[in-house]
């Protein structure tokens, strides 16, 4: 019997209850995930900026979110360029709803492969028992409020639940290799002639399938997802490097060791080199311009507990390792007691390709994405970073078996206790994600930026739009100032700044300089126009390619990416550089009447000098002149520098750091005595 069932492992064993209920489980999770985030969907501004370097792809103007300047303004490489994909296949349809159907689908692939990546970890101890698979861990994620939200939001969240739920389904079914391979009879008689055998139809047998999992190409296979972690987040690398790690220490013979190396590294280390001979820095634009290695370690606690509060997530957790504990005990030795005995693999070989390794690895995992988010401080958005390492934690107990007594391995008396220990713990956590499922969340504070910094992001759009579900970009015009800029460009053909008023339906012009007399018909119709201003998403997508977009923080914008970042700033949005800049790099108008009274046109001069810092024109250089193969290996060399360089927002410190000469002033400054005569 026990020779059968050994015979028969790892191909689901399972009792046709214990087959069910993971079915049922993961079609009611998926489908209960599936219909509340389609009830809060939408399209973030970030995700709009996304769209914006899509958009420019699709152009032929390359990767950049500003044609004629590279710069990489997402932080998801390959939701890039799945986008892009599924706007080529799209055609006509909208990149919003490319985005939008992309992010529901790769959502909910991520919650259901999560579920049969736990159940996976019961396989042993479930064969011939009978046992009913319910949604644990997977309904606590589904009913936080913020995984909905951002199962839509056209960010890489998505996408991030998707790579987890498959990396850990693919760890799982790496750690079960060494102990079904224990017992197992080689394939072909040792010694004697060879014998030819007719293959069957249909799928290899189990032995052959086993072997097929602890194949070069499954390692090989396994390493390619690992590997690709920090093209998703450049943070899940912290992920990504650990899993290899963990395979290159259980590996047998440095041929499969190399193996792993090649396929683990060979994309992100490609894209790596391209990155640096492209935009000239070693990670992306977004990271530089949120500092994403600085620390604000106070802010980090306050959005922890911005999390935390309006649904009692402590509760869940108590819950949950309750759960595990009487489940883990209720079904009898358990994975953390057996000891795989393979040919070939040594003692800490054996112990860090287990199931309980994997097991520790995702929740280690977890740990330390929350430790990282908290020191860097968080996100302006509501829960929206802390949702991967949530859903690190949860992987483990996404679902949980319910193991029925059948008197062999456990006293009928006994089993039933565990069951109903596990039944009243169970229906607790249900309790819990109903509850929490209809939390008003951040309540009368959700759209308002108070001292925290922090928003419902979603409910703070859909206020500002008036519009339950915006998701295109035509949704955001009713934002305010959106419709006045289109009016502003049509009303400036000459070119034009446009800076923000304080007025929401007007925008502040700064000229362009106008074309000379002999400029050809060409120069005079195609006339510069930039706006300055924080919502590059909504902007950029309603907004032709030929406007150039930029912000004071440093997403899409150079100068105030090379910025420092500021200290009592507000989270996500704590670079500031003055509009003095954008004038003062710019074809326009520099002097008094045609600037803002806010602006002072002596920073405007001093700004003009400081863009002539030998470092400063460099930097510039790299991203804005002609791409050809010495100007990639120049960015190539010098990306370290480049991404460490920093200006000073104002421009007379920079002119300082920079050693130049101080401009004369226009006009001899005010002392309060009366001018005199010559």
């Amino acid at each position: 019997m026990v020779a059968g069932s050994a015979a028969r492992w790892p191909a689901f064993p399972y009792d046709a209850t214990v087959r069910l209920s993971l079915l049922a489980s993961v079609v009611v999770v998926a489908a209960l995930f599936g219909w509340g985030a389609w009830q809060r969907r939408w399209i973030a501004d970030d995700g709009l900026i996304v769209l914006r370097t899509v958009r420019n792809l699709l152009a032929g103007n390359g990767p950049v979110f500003n044609a004629g300047e590279r710069v990489e303004a997402n932080t998801s490489t390959i939701w890039t360029y799945l986008i892009y994909l599924g706007g080529l296949i799209g055609g006509p349809v909208r990149l919003e709803y490319v985005a939008l159907y992309l992010a529901l689908a790769l959502s909910i692939l991520g919650v259901a492969l999560a579920m049969m990546g736990a159940a996976r970890l019961y396989a042993p101890s479930l064969q011939g028992r009978r046992a009913l698979i319910v949604p644990a861990g997977a309904l606590v994620y589904i009913a936080v409020p913020p995984a909905r939200d951002f199962a839509t939001s056209g960010l890489e969240n998505g996408l991030v639940l998707a790579y987890l739920g498959l990396l850990f389904w693919m760890m799982v079914r790496w750690s079960q290799t060494l102990r079904a391979l224990r017992s197992m009879p080689p394939l072909a008689p040792q010694g004697g002639p060879p014998t030819i055998r007719r293959q069957p139809i249909g799928p290899p047998p189990p032995q052959q399938q086993q072997r097929n999992a602890d194949s070069p190409l499954s390692d090989a296979a396994l390493a390619f997802v690992a590997g690709l972690s920090v093209l998703i987040r450049p943070e899940l690398a912290l992920i990504g490097g650990v899993a290899l790690i963990m395979m290159l220490v259980a590996a047998r013979g440095w041929r499969r060791r190399g193996l792993i190396i090649a396929a683990g590294g060979l994309i992100p280390v490609a894209y790596e080199i391209f990155r640096m001979g492209y935009y000239g820095l070693l990670f992306p634009g977004t990271a530089l311009a949120k500092d994403a290695s600085g620390a604000k370690w106070s802010q980090g606690l306050v959005y922890l507990a911005n999390f935390n509060s309006p649904y009692l997530l402590w509760a869940p957790a108590i819950l949950l390792i309750g759960l595990a504990g009487v489940v883990m005990v209720s079904r009898g030795n358990p994975w953390w007691r057996r000891r795989a005995v393979a040919p070939g693999y040594g003692w800490f070989a054996r112990t860090v390709q287990s199931p309980a390794a994997v097991v520790t690895f995702m929740v280690v995992s977890g740990l330390l994405q929350a430790v990282y988010w908290i020191r860097q401080g968080g996100d302006f958005m509501h829960g929206r970073v802390l949702l991967t390492p949530l859903f690190c934690l949860l992987a483990p107990v996404a679902v949980i078996p319910v193991v029925l007594p059948d008197g062999t391995r456990m006293a009928r008396g006994a089993g039933y206790l565990f069951v109903g220990a596990t039944s009243v713990l169970w229906l607790a956590v249900v309790g819990w994600a109903l509850w929490a499922a209809n939390s008003p969340g951040m309540g009368p504070d959700a759209t308002r930026v108070t001292y925290s910094g922090i928003v419902d992001e979603r409910r703070f759009y859909a206020q500002a739009t008036g519009n339950a579900h915006p998701v295109t970009a035509a949704d955001y015009l009713d934002y305010p100032r959106m419709r006045a800029v289109l009016e502003a460009i049509e009303n400036t053909p000459d070119g034009a700044l446009l800076l923000p008023a304080g007025n929401y339906d007007r925008w502040d012009v700064v000229p362009a300089v106008p074309p000379p007399p002999d400029a050809t018909p060409q120069e005079r119709e195609n006339r510069p126009h930039t706006v300055f201003f924080t919502n590059l998403g909504m902007l950029g997508m309603n907004v032709g390619l030929d406007v150039r977009v930029i912000d004071q923080i440093g997403l899409a914008n150079p100068l105030a990416a090379h910025t420092a970042r500021l200290e009592d700033g507000r989270i996500g949005h704590d670079k500031n550089l003055f509009p003095d800049w954008a004038i003062a790099e710019g074809p326009f108008l520099k002097e008094p009447p045609f600037i803002p009274p806010y602006v002072d046109k002596e920073w405007v001069r001093q700004a003009e000098v400081a863009l002539e810092c030998p470092a400063t024109d460099a930097m510039l250089t790299s991203i804005r002149g002609p791409m050809g193969p010495r100007r990639f290996l120049s960015n190539l060399v010098h990306a370290y520098q480049f991404t460490q360089y920093r200006i000073d927002r104002v421009p007379l410190y920079e002119l300082e750091r920079c050693g130049l000469q101080r401009p004369e002033p226009a006009e001899p400054p005010y002392t309060g005595m009366p001018a005199t005569g010559p």
